[in-house]
C-alpha cells in the first residue's frame, strides 16, 4: 500500500524548512511527497530561493513558489516522489482535509505563542486540534524562543525522544509512531515520562514501581522493533521542560494528543505537549491517539 506525506507551504522560511524535512523523511519511509498551498491570498511572506529573482507585484507567487519548491527538492533529492497542488477554501479547513489523505501532515512553526504567516498561530493551532493523523512541527532554523539556532530543518540524526504519561493510557498509535520513527533512522528511542510521588511516598517502591510498569508496557515493543534500543528517564512532575531540554540533540520529538470525541470547549493538547510545541528545538511529532 502507497503513503503519502503532505507539507504545507505558505511562503515562509519556516515553511520551506518543512518542505525539506518533509523531503527527507519521505525517502527514510519511502513515501510519496505532496506539497501544498492552501488558502486564496497569495503568500505576503515568500521569499524565493538563492539565486532566483523577487517576485512582481502581480505575478502568482504561490503557484511559483510551488514550482521553484518541485525543482529545488528534486534536485536535492533524487528519487523523491513529489507533486505540488493548490488548495481551496480557509487554510486551516484545508490543510484538515489534506491530512486526512495522507499518513503524516508537515508545517513550519515558529512555535504556537507567535503568529506568523498563514500556516502559524491560530492555523496551526486549529490543524494540531482536530487533525486525524500525526502533525510534525518543524522550525526554519532549529530554535526555540531562547537558544541559538541550530540546523535542525534536515537533521536526520539523534534519538528519538518520546514523551509517555504511564499511569494516562498509553495508546499503541503514540509508541508505534516513536518505535517505527526510530527504527527507519536506526536511532535509539529516548522515553521521558514523568510520575507523581503518593501522599506518603516510600521513594524506592515507587521508583520500583514505576519501572516495572515502563518495562511491562514496553516488552511487546521490544520484541517487535529488537533493534531499536530503548532508555526510559522518569522524571517527577510534569515531562515538558525535559523533553524541551532532550530536544537540543534529538532527530524527533514526539508527543500525544487526546482525539477530539466531542464538540467540547477547549483543546485537546495537554500542558505537556503545549510546552513541547512552544520550545522544543527539533522537529515535533503530535500524534492522536485514543
Amino acid at each position: 500500500m502507497s503513503r503519502t506525506l503532505t507539507v504545507g507551504l505558505d511562503g515562509s522560511p519556516e515553511s520551506l524548512a518543512a518542505a525539506e524535512w518533509a523531503a527527507r523523511e519521505a525517502l527514510l519511509w519511502p513515501a510519496a511527497l505532496r506539497a501544498v498551498y492552501a488558502g486564496d491570498q497569495q503568500p505576503s511572506a515568500y521569499r524565493p530561493f538563492a539565486g532566483e529573482a523577487v517576485p512582481s507585484p502581480g505575478e502568482d507567487r504561490a503557484g511559483r513558489m510551488l514550482r521553484e519548491v518541485r525543482a529545488a527538492l528534486t534536485h536535492r533529492h533524487p528519487g523523491l516522489d513529489l507533486t505540488t497542488a493548490r488548495l481551496d477554501g480557509r487554510p486551516a479547513a484545508a490543510l484538515l482535509e489534506a491530512a486526512r489523505e495522507a499518513d503524516l501532515l508537515v508545517l513550519g512553526s515558529r512555535g504556537l505563542g507567535r503568529a506568523a504567516g498563514h500556516l502559524l498561530g491560530s492555523v496551526a493551532s486549529a490543524v494540531l486540534d482536530r487533525a486525524e493523523r500525526p502533525v510534525v512541527l518543524v522550525r526554519a532554523d532549529g530554535t526555540s524562543d531562547e537558544q541559538p539556532a541550530q540546523d535542525h530543518a534536515g537533521a536526520v540524526d539523534g534519538d528519538v525522544v518520546l514523551g509517555l504519561e504511564l499511569h494516562d493510557h498509553a495508546d499503541d498509535a503514540l509508541l508505534a509512531f516513536a518505535f517505527e520513527a526510530a527504527a527507519r533512522r536506526a536511532a535509539a528511542l529516548r522515553i521521558v515520562h514523568g510520575w507523581r510521588l503518593p501522599a506518603y511516598p516510600d521513594v524506592l517502591s515507587a521508583g520500583t514501581d514505576e519501572r516495572e510498569v515502563l518495562d511491562a508496557l514496553l516488552r511487546p515493543w521490544r520484541e517487535k522493533y529488537p533493534t531499536v534500543g530503548v532508555t526510559g528517564e522518569a522524571v517527577v512532575g510534569g515531562a515538558g521542560p525535559h523533553l524541551v531540554d532532550a530536544s537540543r540533540n534529538a532527530a524527533l520529538v514526539v508527543v500525544g494528543r487526546r482525539n477530539r470525541r466531542t464538540s467540547t470547549v477547549g483543546s485537546p493538547i495537554g500542558p505537556v505537549t503545549q510546552e513541547v510545541v512552544r520550545h522544543a528545538v527539533a522537529p515535533v511529532a503530535v500524534v492522536p491517539h485514543d
